[in-house]
């Protein structure tokens, strides 16, 4: 009898722990569904405010094809009163945005790919790491160079830094250029600042790291500018060493670069680059 019991008892625990477990699974389900639903809105609301901006761009660049010459003069005029940048000419299609946002330095491309951003500028580096171009909170971030870099006077590389997102948002696209044949199908970047359109050349495609500020080795995030060829060649020489295949793309002292820069995850602190020289002409 009491080995009935003994026995009933046990079965009984067995199917509470089935329950139990079977209940801890629907619960992580129904977590990673909405988790999974919640990120899924996320990329779809950034989707539509990427698309806005994109939208004032295009609205901008058709009206200044049709503007008559004297609205374009008169238009002109009021944008340079109104602008903190008076000095140098808004290309038209951005100047909108700039209207909306002074921090706005410019706007990358690359054909095919979802890489199709404003790029930020100010005093704080870390700012547009979280905020979007309203300037709200955003895990998204919004693209960004650092105060530091000039984009009026010609210098040797812009870095521009982004998050890599899952959805492939922001610079999360660059991961495919890992493979070659992507990189021969996608050769060009778009990079305008505010005032001039530039067209660049990938030069080559590597992974790197954040490392310790004592660590003697090369950090592309440090460099600017070459005003020696000694310098140039230090960098030059060590981002093709690096790089995960051969562009063809040769370069010389005198070119000009920019390098995008991301999140990778081989190491700590990770980073997947992408360096392009300007095309001439």
């Amino acid at each position: 009898m009491q080995k009935n019991q003994r026995w009933l008892k046990a079965d009984k625990d067995k199917k509470k722990i089935r329950q139990y477990l079977i209940s801890g699974i629907r619960i992580l389900a129904i977590t990673a569904v909405l988790c999974l639903a919640w990120e899924l809105v996320q990329s779809h609301a950034n989707e539509l405010r990427q698309n806005q901006l994109r939208a004032e761009i295009k609205k901008a660049a058709e009206a200044e094809t049709i503007q008559p010459t004297a609205a374009m003069e008169e238009k002109e005029a009021i944008s340079q009163e109104k602008s903190v940048r008076s000095d140098t000419q808004v290309l038209p299609k951005y100047k909108t945005l700039y209207a909306q946002n002074q921090d706005m330095a410019g706007w990358i491309s690359i054909a095919g790919m979802k890489i199709d951003y404003p790029v930020m500028q100010c005093q704080d580096n870390e700012y547009y790491l979280h905020r979007n171009f309203k300037k709200e909170e955003d895990k998204y971030g919004t693209l960004y160079v650092k105060d530091c870099a000039d984009l009026l006077t010609p210098g040797t590389n812009v870095v521009i830094y982004g998050h890599n997102m899952k959805d492939g948002s922001m610079f999360g696209d660059l991961d495919y250029y890992r493979e070659k044949a992507f990189f021969e199908e996608h050769p060009l970047i778009r990079f305008d600042t505010l005032y001039e359109e530039r067209t660049y050349e990938i030069m080559s495609v590597f992974l790197s790291q954040v490392y310790d500020a004592g660590e003697d080795v090369f950090k592309y995030y440090q460099f600017y500018q070459a005003d020696t060829e000694e310098e140039f060649d230090d960098f030059y020489q060590n981002v093709k060493a690096l790089s995960f295949y051969d562009t063809g793309i040769t370069a010389e002292f005198g070119d000009e670069f920019i390098t995008l820069s991301t999140c990778a995850y081989h190491v700590e602190e990770g980073r997947l680059v992408v360096v392009a020289k300007r095309k001439q002409g």
